[in-house]
C-alpha cells in the first residue's frame, strides 16, 4: 500500500492573486496554510503526518496557561515537539494577563516554542463561562492587557506572537475589528479570524465578508478560517476576502493529504489528492505508528488511533462491523489484519469532496461569567478563570 498521491483527475481552475511568502518571525513557511489546533487531535504525530503531505504552520494543541506555569505533566506533555519540528509552534489560552505573561516568559525562557498564538477563539462553554476564548475579546481592555504583555515577554528572544478570533459573542456583540485594531496595535505578527460568532459554535456557514472586513482594517497580515473543506475552498477565500493565508481545522480529519492539495493550489498546481481505499489505509496504519511512538507504545497509539476510523472511512463502501472492529483494535498485527480486509482499489469517494467533517453543533447562547456584558473596560479577571489542566 503506497502513500497518496496528486491526482489530476478533479480539475481545478488555474487560481489567480495568490497571497505572496507568509512569514512568522524569521521562518518563511512554504504554503500560507495553518494547522488549526484541535483537542486532542493536533498532537506530535498528527502534525508529523500532516507535514509529510505538505508545508505550512503546524499548532499543538491548545494548553492553558495556568496548566503550563504550574508544569502540569499532562500540559508539559502536549507541548513536545518533533524534533524536526520548526517553527514549533505553541498555541495559549489564558484570562489573567499576569498568569499569560509568565508562561510566555516561561517559554521564552526554556526556549519551548518559536511561536505563540494565543486563543481567543474557542467557544466552549466551559472555557467562556469563566471569560475566556472568544468571550475575552468583549473586555477591550483585559484583551488588550493580555496580548500586550505576552508581546512584550516574548520580544526580547524574538517569539511572534499572533492571536486567534471569532466574529464575537454574538451578533449582537461583535468584537472582531476591535480586537483586531488592538492586537495589531500591541505588535502581533498577524490576526486569524474564524467567520462565526460563539454562539453559533460550528453550525450554519462561516461568514467570509468579516474576514475581508478585517482584512481592509488591518495592515498585518489576516488569515481566514472557517469552512475549508478543500483547496479550492481555500482558494476562493482568499479570492474573495483578500486573506493573507488560511487556517484549516475539521477540513483536514481523517485527511492529511489536505495539506498536499494546499500546497499545490498555492503553488498554482491543478493537482488534488484522490486516495484509493489501500492508500487511505497506509496513511491509517502510519498515523497509528506514529501515534505509538509519540504515546511509547504500541497498544496506546492504536487505542488513541480509533478516534480517527470514522473520519478515514468517511464515503466509503465499508461494512459497519468492520468499521466496529477497526475502532476498537489495540495492535498494529489486529489492525493490519483489518486493514487487510479493505478493497485497497476502492475509488476515493468524490461526492464527499466539499462536505462537512468533523463536529457538528447547534447554535446556542454563550455562557459568560455574571454581569460579563455590562462594562466593556472593566480590568476585572474574573474569580477561578484561569484553567488549571489543559486538554479538549
Amino acid at each position: 500500500m503506497s502513500a497518496p498521491t496528486l491526482n489530476q483527475s478533479v480539475p481545478a481552475s488555474a487560481p489567480t492573486g495568490l497571497p505572496g511568502p507568509l512569514r512568522l518571525g524569521p521562518y518563511e513557511l512554504p504554503a500560507p496554510v495553518v494547522l488549526a489546533p484541535m483537542a486532542g487531535i493536533t498532537n506530535v504525530a498528527f502534525r508529523a503526518l500532516c507535514a509529510e503531505h505538505g508545508g505550512g504552520l503546524y499548532v499543538c494543541e491548545m494548553v492553558t496557561t495556568r496548566a503550563l506555569v504550574e508544569r502540569n505533566p499532562k500540559t508539559l506533555r502536549m507541548i513536545e515537539f518533533g524534533a524536526t519540528e520548526r517553527p514549533r509552534s505553541l498555541q495559549l489560552y489564558g484570562v489573567d494577563p499576569r498568569v499569560t505573561a509568565d508562561a510566555v516568559r516561561m517559554v521564552v525562557d526554556e526556549g519551548l516554542a518559536d511561536h505563540i498564538d494565543l486563543n481567543f477563539g474557542c467557544p466552549v462553554p466551559k472555557v467562556t463561562r469563566k471569560g475566556g476564548g472568544s468571550a475575552l475579546p468583549w473586555r477591550r481592555r483585559l484583551f488588550e492587557a493580555i496580548v500586550r504583555g505576552a508581546v512584550e515577554a516574548a520580544a526580547p528572544a524574538g517569539v511572534p506572537v499572533t492571536v486567534k478570533l471569532r466574529r464575537g459573542i454574538d451578533d449582537e456583540h461583535l468584537t472582531f475589528l476591535d480586537a483586531g485594531r488592538i492586537a495589531q496595535d500591541a505588535g502581533v505578527a498577524w490576526v486569524a479570524l474564524h467567520g462565526r460568532t460563539a454562539a453559533q459554535r460550528y453550525s450554519g456557514t462561516a461568514d467570509w465578508s468579516s474576514i475581508a472586513a478585517l482584512k481592509a482594517a488591518l495592515s498585518v497580515p489576516v488569515l481566514g478560517n472557517g469552512d475549508i473543506w478543500e483547496a479550492d475552498d481555500a482558494l476562493r477565500m482568499v479570492r474573495e476576502t483578500g486573506c493573507d493565508g488560511v487556517v484549516v481545522g475539521r477540513g483536514c480529519l481523517g485527511r492529511p493529504w489536505l495539506f498536499a492539495d494546499l500546497a499545490a493550489a498555492f503553488a498554482g498546481g491543478t493537482g488534488r489528492v484522490l486516495p484509493t481505499l489501500g492508500e487511505v489505509a497506509a496513511t491509517m496504519r502510519r498515523h497509528a505508528v506514529l501515534l505509538g511512538e509519540w504515546l511509547g507504545s504500541e497498544r496506546d497509539g492504536c487505542v488513541d488511533f480509533r478516534k480517527h476510523v470514522a473520519w478515514y472511512l468517511k464515503g466509503f463502501p465499508v461494512g459497519s462491523a468492520l468499521r466496529r472492529s477497526l475502532a476498537m483494535c489495540s495492535s498494529l498485527s489486529e489492525l493490519d489484519g483489518l486493514l487487510g480486509q479493505l478493497d485497497p482499489a476502492e475509488p476515493f469517494p468524490v461526492a464527499e469532496l466539499g462536505k462537512p467533517r468533523g463536529r457538528t453543533s447547534a447554535p446556542a447562547r454563550v455562557a459568560l461569567p455574571e454581569g460579563w456584558l455590562a462594562d466593556r473596560d472593566a480590568l476585572t479577571v474574573p474569580s477561578a478563570a484561569e484553567l488549571d489542566v489543559s486538554g479538549g
